[in-house]
């Protein structure tokens, strides 16, 4: 006679820390917010983009260049003639207003691709580029590019399935800027500058970076930006460590505290 083993309903799984970007869903929930779910774009299974690979493929019509801190890459307005890979280091992308107001609207880390609006037929720089630490670039030529993208398919289905992650990464940017408290956006902006809940392993230690940056990717003042830092650090969610800022996995509780 079978002997049927009785389950017990009451054990739970602990609970897993989620992801910024899934935390800020869930935020929102909460707040009756309707928030649609969205798939992250198809990923082909072949190896991530490589900086080598990727000037073998080019050949001529690429070249790379070391840039060191505040390097200038190309200045708002000047012409869109090629794109741009990052093989080590952080890029910043700002945009100054006809009142002179600047603004961050990007932090790129080691393997994005930026400038690719030259693509879609943007015939000048819609922000100024500068290197945040010692940069290591891929230049390609607008038409080199182009030539890549109907030539090689596979380097075209990496190249979208880029692109369309960046676009969904923008929107939980608009969505942070528009509903969240400037705390939880400057502890989520930190938690993805050191790569928590991307697909590469988290960076144990962030490059130092002024304040003002940071309250110009938060939307909020220097002062504000000082104290949630003091405040994190006594917390035991970040550490200063030399040049560098040490990002731990508890600085999420912030992103998930209603």
């Amino acid at each position: 006679m079978a002997i049927r083993r009785s389950v017990s309903t009451t054990n739970k799984r602990p609970r897993r820390l989620s992801s910024p970007a899934t935390a800020l869903a869930t935020a929102a929930s909460r707040r009756k917010l309707v928030v649609p779910k969205r798939r992250a774009p198809a990923v082909p299974t072949d190896p991530a983009f490589d900086a080598h690979t990727l000037l073998d493929r080019l050949g001529s019509g690429s070249s790379g260049k070391e840039f060191q801190r505040n390097g200038s890459l190309f200045a708002q307005g000047d012409l869109a003639d090629a794109v741009f890979y990052i093989q080590s280091g952080k890029i910043k992308l700002t945009v100054v207003s006809k009142r002179g107001k600047e603004a961050v609207v990007a932090i790129l880390a080691e393997g994005s691709f930026f400038g690719e609006g030259c693509l879609a037929g943007q015939p000048l720089r819609m922000s100024t580029a500068s290197s945040l630490q010692r940069s290591t670039l891929i230049r390609v030529e607008k038409l080199v590019m182009l030539n890549l993208l109907h030539k090689d398919k596979v380097f075209g289905e990496r190249f979208l399935a880029y692109v369309l992650s960046r676009n969904i990464r923008m929107e939980a940017d608009l969505v942070d800027q528009l509903f969240n408290s400037s705390e939880k956006r400057l502890a989520r902006l930190l938690l993805l500058l050191a790569n928590f809940g991307n697909e590469s392993k988290p960076i144990p230690v962030i490059a130092k970076m002024s304040q003002e940056t940071l309250a110009e990717m938060i939307g909020t003042t220097r002062s504000r930006v000082s104290y949630f830092l003091n405040r994190f650090r006594e917390l035991g969610f970040i550490d200063y460590n030399g040049g560098g800022m040490s990002i731990h996995s508890s600085l999420m509780s912030v992103v998930l505290h209603d």
